[in-house]
């Protein structure tokens, strides 16, 4: 993938525009801002922490813990064949049905979910999931293959435009869909990556061995990352699929530490609490997640954040997974007139490991100066923020990538109303999840107000402003925001799984 630029080239304007006069001025919370009597350039400074961003990070399986996570946005599903179908007759109700009580109010609390679907959860009897009408452990009869296509088609027709999924396992066949007790043939490989591609054309699809898909698109779901005795076979491969066919630009890299086979203890740990807490695992499971380009990972995240020093190993993983937008500066026109265009751009740098896996837009509003509230907003144009991709190479020696993150200039021309009043606005930043254009995803900058929206400085509408700064005082902890949260606003035929996002009037 091509690492896009857009927009103008705001560190150019900004020191060797002829037409421009700039006065640079340090502001006392630590950013610096750039004035004339037509723009200004703010320079916000990072915010140190970890985040509790969208679609990334630690994660649960679905339950309380997704809920309560203080960073999980994630939760992996485990849905049985027979609990969604038990026979042929059933209908596409039954599987909505189940998804709406097993994610119940998971948009609230701004996590979505990724189901897998399995069959056998391990050798015992009694823990075998098949339809009633289908043979159990039958997995190469011609029904099966029929059947197994059914099911896929109409897990997409529910989930692939449920804006509460994050992505699909494949899954359904072997131990708990992982692949193994059996592994899929070349012809099931076919037929399972053509049925999933076909079913799901919005949402990312991740399988349990590469190296049996190389012919399709799919991202990676690997239930032992970090386990020494996986690294040199598992993630060596991975390493490869990403090196030859830039898998990790394009789909999630995730799974599961493992603490319960081989010498796990050696790497990464006794336990989620010992990988965490201790240097030498810790350091050992951000080297993985940077090299692979790892976004998320479950069962690491049941630690026990009470724990400081486990706490403190926990922030710095999170920062590690996925991406990390740290906008490096801001420049806008500092007055503008009703009616007319005002102009503003930012540059943008991935430090995580990852990209952002969906297009979703980059919103720029003004706020009532005093309530916050949204006055008007609009998107910026020709944007895509899956282009923000991070640095490659990741060279544990010097815990630094040898490729190191581009710089994306973004720029958008605004028309603004007529009917404006005329006064000083707050200007502000925030990516919405398309899920009623709500904000979500947050940057990783001090400039923060509750909500999700990230105050940059002041616009005079129809004036001059006093000033462009911002109190620092005024800006919130973005770790202590639980608000952010999506909607879902299902057609009248919500029950077949005809999801649509409501999209809010810009």
């Amino acid at each position: 993938m091509n690492r896009l630029i857009e927009g103008l080239d705001v560190h150019m304007l900004t020191y060797n525009s002829r037409f421009v006069r700039i006065i640079v001025l340090l502001a006392s919370w630590g950013s610096i801002a750039a004035a004339s009597s037509d723009q200004v350039v703010i320079r916000p400074r990072e915010y140190s922490g970890a985040l509790r961003n969208p679609l990334k990070g630690f994660r649960p399986d679905t339950g309380p813990r997704a809920f309560t996570h203080e960073y999980g946005t994630l939760a992996r599903c485990y849905l049985k064949w027979n609990e969604l179908e038990n026979s042929e007759s059933d209908g596409i109700d039954r599987i909505m049905r189940v998804c709406n009580e097993r994610w119940k109010d998971v948009e609230k609390y701004n996590v979505k979910v990724i189901p897998r679907v399995y069959l056998d959860w391990d050798e015992k009897t009694g823990n075998e999931y098949w339809p009633s009408d289908m043979q159990v452990h039958d997995y190469s009869s011609d029904q099966f293959k029929r059947r197994v296509q059914r099911l896929i088609q109409r897990l997409g027709e529910c989930w692939d435009d449920d804006p509460r999924v994050a992505w699909v396992q494949l899954g359904i066949i072997g131990y708990w869909g992982e692949h193994h007790n059996p592994s899929p043939d070349a012809q099931m490989q076919k037929l399972l990556g053509d049925a999933f591609t076909a079913a799901f054309k919005n949402k990312k699809v991740t399988v349990r061995h590469p190296w049996e898909f190389t012919d399709y698109e799919f991202g990676i779901y690997w239930d032992s990352w970090a386990h020494i005795q996986q690294m040199e076979s598992h993630g060596e491969g991975i390493a490869r699929l990403n090196a030859e066919r830039g898998r990790w630009e394009v789909c999630p890299m995730d799974g599961e530490c493992a603490y319960n086979w081989g010498r796990y203890q050696e790497q990464p740990g006794d336990n989620p609490n010992d990988t965490l807490s201790d240097p030498v695992h810790h350091a050992w499971l951000i080297d993985t997640i940077r090299r692979l380009h790892g976004n998320d990972l479950g069962w690491v995240a049941s630690y026990n954040a009470a724990d400081p020093l486990v706490q403190a190993g926990a922030q710095e993983v999170q920062k590690a997974f996925g991406y990390r937008f740290v906008i490096e500066q801001v420049r806008y026109d500092a007055t503008v007139a009703p009616g007319q265009v005002f102009h503003v751009s930012f540059a943008v740098r991935n430090t995580g490991s990852a990209p952002f896996y969906y297009d979703w837009p980059v919103e720029v509003s003004l706020l009532d100066s005093v309530s916050r509230e949204v006055v008007w907003k609009d998107t910026f144009k020709g944007v895509d923020i899956r282009s923000w991709l991070p640095g490659d190479r990741w060279r544990k020696e010097t815990k630094r990538y040898d490729i190191e993150a581009a710089t994306y200039d973004v720029g958008g021309s605004f028309a603004m109303p007529s009917d404006l009043p005329r006064g000083d606005y707050v200007l502000a930043l925030a990516i919405p999840d398309p899920a009623g254009m709500v904000p979500s995803v947050r940057f990783a900058i001090e400039n923060y107000f509750i909500g999700g929206r990230h105050p940059i400085g002041l616009v005079g509408v129809g004036k001059v402003p006093p000033s462009t700064e911002l109190d620092p005082a005024s800006f919130d902890d973005p770790s202590q925001d639980r608000t952010l949260h999506y909607e879902l606003a299902p057609s009248a035929d919500a029950s077949r799984g005809n999801w649509h996002v409501r999209e809010q009037p810009t």
